[in-house]
């Protein structure tokens, strides 16, 4: 229930973004974001990570969503941590991808969210990728 506290708050829009990804909802994703949110994710080629932006990626992300696939996208979390300093969020969750019941890919999302008119939205979503030594998290 929205009030109870910020935190709570902030950590209700980053498990609507799941929920509107295991429904294949694009405009409750759409919903989550900022206009002109980042994406990007930490890539390492040759022992040297940097930052792969994704520019307009939102728009394909909310396309690919809402497209037919044949499994369900279920991206489950665990261990959130979530702090807040007046209108700015910040939301660090582990998550294991699963395309279906088969394990992806796995990592470390981090969602940062400003309040504004109305509420809280995500203005950028950087993640780390790896497809090995995945945990199991059981679906909430």
């Amino acid at each position: 229930m929205p009030g109870m506290s910020p935190e709570r708050d902030a950590m209700a829009v980053v498990d609507k973004l799941f929920d509107a990804m295991r429904a294949g909802d694009s405009a409750a994703v759409r919903s989550v974001f900022a206009p002109g949110a980042l994406l990007g994710s930490v890539e390492t080629r040759d022992g040297v990570s940097s930052l792969k932006k994704d520019e307009g990626a939102v728009d394909g992300f909310v396309k690919a969503v809402g497209a037919p696939h044949q499994t369900m996208w279920d991206e489950r979390t665990a261990n959130p941590k979530v702090h807040v300093d007046g209108d700015l969020a910040m939301v660090w969750v582990d998550y294991t991808f699963y395309l279906g019941d088969r394990k992806s890919h796995c990592g470390v999302d981090v969602f940062e969210l400003v309040k504004g008119a109305e509420g809280w939205k995500v203005v950028t979503l950087v993640d780390t990728r790896r497809r090995e030594n995945c945990p199991e998290i059981s679906r909430r």
